[in-house]
């Protein structure tokens, strides 16, 4: 069987991949890179449990084949946190809003919503509710995980406003 060597940027570090063509990103990433925080729910790109920020954008890892992602930036659930021992700010608000229960879903929803809010830094809930639409709970009843992304939104707003007042 012949393998490829994928070469990417995976949470900030450069990276190699061994991996068969036909493998898909969401296993290669568990397998071969062991980074099993992104879950393997449907493989068929209904859930949203796999979703990872390729090149800025969110994507199912399950549709994308592994060697597609050459010489891409991705980034994991493993490289949401800003440093050792700290919580990004979504990962902040998820607890505090109890917006995780069995926790499944969890790292595709804080990789769209992270999507979000880089792109689209004060969302109105309509377009949270729109992005977050492809990742599936079974657990929360979405209100809670709404409330944590909306929560992180005016947080980051907040900052803004005082980093603006104090220049």
């Amino acid at each position: 069987m012949s393998q490829q060597t994928i070469r990417l940027t995976i949470n900030g570090e450069p990276s190699e991949l061994v991996v068969e063509p036909w493998r898909s990103l969401l296993d290669a990433l568990r397998v071969e890179g062991g980074l099993t925080g992104t879950k393997k729910g449907c493989d068929v790109g209904d859930c949203g449990a796999c979703t990872v920020v390729l090149d800025g954008k969110p994507v199912n890892a399950c549709l994308v084949l592994a060697v597609e992602v050459e010489g891409c930036d991705l980034r994991t659930i493993e490289g949401l946190q800003p440093g050792p021992g700290q919580v990004h700010p979504l990962q902040e608000q998820f607890m505090r809003c109890g917006a995780a229960q069995c926790g499944f879903c969890t790292p595709g929803v804080l990789m769209m919503a992270k999507a979000l809010l880089d792109d689209t830094p004060r969302p109105t809930e309509a377009e949270i509710r729109f992005a977050l639409a492809g990742n599936i709970c079974r657990c929360t009843g979405y209100t809670k995980i709404i409330e944590a992304v909306r929560r992180t939104a005016e947080e980051d707003t907040e900052e803004d406003t005082e980093e603006g007042a104090a220049a």
